[in-house]
């Protein structure tokens, strides 16, 4: 009996202590917009040879190879025979989907300017950001939102232009076959590369070259914008 007793008060101890600690236990809420970043200048890599900050500039430079390497085989398939006819089909589409394009830029903007009226809304009145910071935030939705369509606009360019190069090539004897898969797989890879690396050129600049206690909402103001505009 008493046993019983001691070890019901022994649970009831336990119970009052655990339920003492959840309530006096704060709850911590954060999120991207309150990322702190170190100083990217004194973050050492290779026994403090390389710094976080020339490691992100090295970064840039890649991404500017890959937007030439992008750009060159586009003139590379762009400089493929392809008979008249069916350049012409492919000129065709190209202006279809240009228009398609330039239809969908206005719809962006529209759509952009509700995201603008959030961002006013959230940065300025919820997190009393100042009116230069939420100039950061903004410009970075735009760039976001432009990298996303300058990408669709060049990958619809070339994949049109491969199309035609890569029905011609078909037709041709010995190496046809085996070039009208090179093509298209030329062309898919020249957009995939160049997605990457205009979205990685602004993500690093964000990171290098803002301060550091805005790199986590210009980051959130960048993702908005690029998903927007893909």
């Amino acid at each position: 009996m008493c046993k019983s007793i001691a070890n019901r008060e022994r649970l009831r101890g336990l119970f009052l202590l655990a339920l003492a600690a959840t309530l006096g236990v704060v709850p911590a809420l954060a999120g991207e917009a309150d990322i702190r970043l170190p100083d990217l200048s004194q973050v050492m890599f290779l026994d403090g040879s390389l710094s976080g900050l020339l490691l992100l500039k090295i970064g840039l430079v890649v991404c500017l190879i890959g937007l030439v390497f992008g750009l060159i085989q586009y003139r590379q398939i762009a400089a493929l025979p392809a008979h008249k006819s069916m350049t012409a089909v492919s000129d065709t589409i190209w202006e279809t989907c240009k228009t398609y394009l330039i239809q969908q830029g206005k719809f962006l903007f529209l759509l952009w300017f509700l995201v603008f009226l959030c961002i006013l809304y959230y940065f300025g009145a919820l997190e009393h950001k100042g009116v230069v910071a939420i100039g950061f935030i903004v410009a970075s939705s735009i760039l976001g939102i432009l990298g996303s369509y300058g990408v669709a606009w060049f990958g619809i360019r070339i994949n049109t232009r491969a199309n035609s190069r890569s029905a011609f090539a078909s037709l041709l004897p010995g190496r046809g076959a085996f070039e009208s898969l090179i093509i298209p797989m030329k062309s898919g890879m020249s957009v995939g590369l160049l997605l990457v690396s205009v979205e990685l050129f602004f993500m690093i600049c964000i990171l290098a070259f803002l301060p550091t206690d805005l790199v986590g909402p210009c980051f959130i103001g960048f993702a908005i914008g690029e998903s927007l505009g893909a």
